[in-house]
């Protein structure tokens, strides 16, 4: 356990806002040398690519391109006046729309923070105008952000999936009912507060507008569909779905007229950039988690939660303790290269479902994003539809309770998680 001091110490600089990748991967060399394990060394580099030589990790940056094209392509509109045709004629009714957009949303961009600055530009300022206090209205949007990485295509899953090297095809699926229940508590706290607060209606469209309406929105729609169906019926794998999804995405962007050679260039360059920074981070997680298991690093932490009684609920309830802070204060990827070697092979061991915590944490990390004082997608929204920080923040609890409840249950009732991945086969 030489090694311990150098980590905590990196730790300790990783506040001074050094490169997190360049820390870890530094830092684990270091205390190899510390732990006098130089002579493993040699084996690092196999080790790295045998991290990220994964045909499943392909289809991240195929996810984030598709991601990138369609934030380019002009669907924002398509989908959000879909949305406004089925909900916002009811009490509160574009706080619903606001929801059901990004249930929308979470099927192609999978991007929390990318879903909260889309509708902030347009949805925030048209609650705004038709009576919705402007904190409210930001609010709602930063609370059904976190519906986009729980919905699958998501590259929170996939990072996920990565380092605990797992299915990510199991963990999609297993995402569906989670996200979908995430929006049903949030269309409940909406109408709850539409009806305390006396929240306006919208308008309501004919039949015929329905009609354009939906046909102008199906090639955005369109995208997750096969992108799910083809996984959930073995016709594709992620990777296979994930390149169906870019040119789903281009074909998409063509339709709306939208997409030009400049935007798709953007795009690229975005998806590269992006890219590189999660695989290099992922290389220096492989060398932490190598010293990890030399050091028997997660043993030893097994053995303490053990010794300190901290095992089935209570060790995940200080796993949601600790993925929610993380949250608040590190970005999604940082959070999980940090803690999830570390903290998931315990609870694995001691028999929790590895698709189960995957799905807990994803949810937990999300939810970090709209809990003061540092929430991520709480300053965008804020950034982004000039609303004072504090007010979208206090706006935010009664969406963030509910949230919380949802989250226990999901913690504590795994096969609400597991039940459709079994009834698929990708879970014994």
């Amino acid at each position: 356990m030489a090694a311990l001091p150098i980590l905590f110490v990196s730790a300790a600089l990783l506040m001074t806002g050094a490169v997190l990748a360049h820390l870890i991967g530094a830092a684990s060399i270091a205390s190899f040398i510390a732990a006098d394990r130089g002579r493993f060394l040699a084996a690092v580099p196999q080790r790295i690519i045998a991290n990220i030589d994964l045909f499943s990790i392909m289809s991240m940056p195929l996810f984030i391109l598709a991601g990138e094209v369609m934030n380019r392509a002009g669907v924002t509109e398509a989908l959000l006046n879909f949305a406004m045709s089925i909900a916002a004629r009811l009490k509160g009714g574009l706080g619903h729309v606001n929801i059901l957009t990004s249930v929308f949303f979470a099927g192609i961009s999978g991007s929390a923070v990318a879903d909260a600055a889309s509708i902030s530009n347009t949805l925030v300022p048209a609650m705004h105008k038709s009576g919705y206090s402007l904190s409210y209205a930001g609010a709602i949007t930063a609370a059904s952000s976190v519906i986009g990485p729980i919905i699958p295509p998501s590259i929170i899953m996939i990072f996920y999936c990565a380092l605990v090297q797992t299915s990510v095809t199991a963990l999609f699926i297993a995402g569906i009912v989670p996200g979908l229940l995430m929006a049903v508590v949030l269309f409940l706290a909406n109408g709850y507060l539409a009806h305390k607060h006396d929240h306006p209606r919208g308008e309501s469209v004919d039949l015929a507008e329905f009609g354009n309406r939906f046909v102008r929105a199906v090639p955005a729609l369109v995208i997750p569909l096969v992108i799910m169906g083809g996984i959930i019926f073995g016709v594709t794998t992620p990777t296979e779905a994930a390149a169906v999804a870019v040119l789903c995405a281009i074909l998409a962007g063509m339709v709306y007229r939208s997409m030009s050679v400049s935007a798709l260039y953007e795009a690229l360059k975005r998806t590269a950039s992006l890219s590189g920074s999660i695989f290099i981070l992922l290389a220096a997680v492989a060398i932490f988690s190598y010293l990890a298991g030399i050091e028997q690093i997660p043993l030893a932490l097994a053995k303490l939660l053990d010794s300190l009684g901290l095992e089935g609920w209570k060790y995940l309830l200080l796993l949601n303790g600790i993925f929610l802070v993380a949250g608040m204060f590190l970005e999604v990827p940082v959070a999980l290269a940090l803690f999830v070697p570390l903290l998931v092979p315990p609870a694995i061991a001691s028999g929790a479902d590895p698709i189960h915590l995957g799905i807990v944490i994803v949810v937990n990390l999300t939810l970090g994003m709209v809990t003061p004082p540092f929430g991520a997608a709480l300053l965008v929204v804020s950034a982004v539809s000039n609303a004072p920080y504090w007010a979208i923040a206090r706006a935010a609890l009664p969406f963030l309770a509910v949230q919380l409840v949802l989250l226990g249950v999901l913690t504590y009732v795994p096969e609400i998680t597991l039940v459709l991945p079994r009834a698929l086969g990708y879970v014994n």
